[in-house]
């Protein structure tokens, strides 16, 4: 029986000294009986682990068995190999200790097995918490005995609070029991599950998450476990709606500056033999100022920004324009009615007034005055060194772009001068308006 078996078996005194050595043991340690019988066992511990066979000889000496134990042992060759070490004392007649039975089972492919499952373990416990998503595992019922570790992060809760049905303390109560009878229906049918509720954070914010589902079957098909995620949506929902809202103001803003060109087309004097160029004119400064609020977002623009939009179509003559002021944004509506009014007396000054000659200047001022909520906006066009202005003598679709469009839409006062010295326009209006 001892020369049939595939453990090593080995008789050795107290002081170590080896009397047997099996066939199991040559295939162990790959020494022969000859080899090794009459060497010492301390000939098969590695250097780092004598202490071993310190402890062995103490427990053998007091007739103490040796619970089995798993350790490391040199091989012929230069190898090592694991085995699982079991030592018994040996007794005379007379009960006393007189040598020690030493079984060793090679374990070596039990060993890799398991530094195969810690390292897979390993290689799971890292994806699984550094992943972004929230994860669990339930069992076949649903019941949930695993998370990683990102959810306890994010919910601040343990495996105590959550495990089983206990993930429904972190749902909204608004959306808790839809979320219930849905997953519980797709337990019971074995269907992927997929929805989309709020969790709370471990500091109380709610936010949106995609949450999946996946049986996991085995060969027969039936369901062992069930792998879940949870995806945060929160910002991915956020930009929809905001996309969805730019496109209905798209929408409406698209309506009216249709409406806007229509009503230009309508009001340009078709008998003007300058029609055409006139409402070309006045579309392109349109435009002009819709690039600068497409730039912006249709977020408030500055002034000066506006302004310049409106002067760039100007070319050389730019160069007799100062414009001077503060930093003062313009709603989106309060830039598309002073956009108009800007480049429509850019135009008729390049026509008409200081702009037409070489010596003409245009100064461009704006302000705010006061203290909110009484503070007050103000802005002005003058004129000088250029012909004297002349006062027409019927108000056209050009007057009301200056005057009656920035005085309805701004709730505004407004002022035009004709003066010898050069057309002048001021705006006055609360700053509220404009913001």
């Amino acid at each position: 029986m001892v020369e049939s078996t595939d453990d090593a078996i080995v008789g050795k005194t107290l002081d170590g000294r080896i009397l047997t050595w099996n066939a199991g043991a040559e295939r162990v340690f790959g020494w022969t009986a000859e080899e090794m019988v009459g060497q010492n066992i301390r000939a098969l511990i590695p250097d780092d682990r004598q202490g071993e066979e310190d402890a062995i000889i103490a427990s053998i000496s007091c007739g103490e068995r040796v619970p089995t134990f798993e350790t490391i042992r040199k091989r012929k060759g230069g190898g090592t190999v694991a085995v699982a070490v079991t030592v018994s004392p040996i007794l005379d007649p007379d009960g006393r200790v007189i040598a020690a039975s030493k079984i060793a089972r090679d374990i070596s492919d039990s060993v890799n097995i398991r530094k195969q499952l810690a390292l897979s373990e390993q290689r799971f416990r890292l994806l699984a918490d550094n992943m972004s998503q929230l994860a669990w595992i339930a069992d076949s019922d649903g019941w949930i005995f695993w998370y990683n570790k990102r959810w306890f992060v994010y919910t601040g809760t343990t495996l105590d609070d959550m495990k089983g049905w206990g993930w429904k303390a972190v749902h909204h109560p608004d959306h808790v029991d839809a979320v219930v009878e849905k997953i519980s229906a797709c337990f019971a049918s074995g269907a992927d599950w997929e929805d989309t509720f709020p969790l709370r954070s471990a500091e109380g914010e709610w936010r949106w998450f995609l949450s999946r589902a996946k049986p996991i079957r085995d060969e027969d098909g039936a369901i062992m476990y069930w792998f879940g995620t949870n995806t945060d949506v929160t910002e991915m929902r956020e930009a929809e709606q905001r996309i969805e809202l730019l496109l209905e103001e798209v929408n409406h803003r698209s309506k009216n500056m249709l409406a806007v060109v229509q009503s230009l087309a309508r009001r340009t004097d078709v008998d003007r033999p300058d029609f055409v160029e006139r409402l070309e004119q006045r579309i392109r400064g349109l435009a002009a100022n819709q690039d600068v609020l497409v730039r912006r977002a249709w977020s408030r623009i500055p002034v000066s920004e506006m302004i310049e939009a409106q002067l760039r179509s100007l070319g050389d003559s730019r160069a007799q324009i100062t414009c001077e002021g503060p930093q003062v944004l313009l709603s989106p509506g309060a830039a598309e009615a002073l956009a108009m009014a800007f480049h429509e007396m850019g135009t008729n000054a390049i026509k008409y007034g200081a702009l037409s000659v070489a010596e003409g200047q245009v100064h461009v001022r704006w302000a705010i005055e006061g203290e909110e909520p009484s503070a007050q906006f103000s802005i002005e066009w003058v004129e000088t060194l250029g012909p004297p202005a002349c006062e027409p003598t019927r108000q056209g679709f050009g007057t009301r772009i200056i005057v009656d469009v920035p005085r309805v839409k701004l709730d505004a006062q407004i002022t035009t001068e004709y003066r010898m010295e050069g057309f002048r326009w001021s705006l006055t209006c609360a700053a509220s308006s404009i913001g």
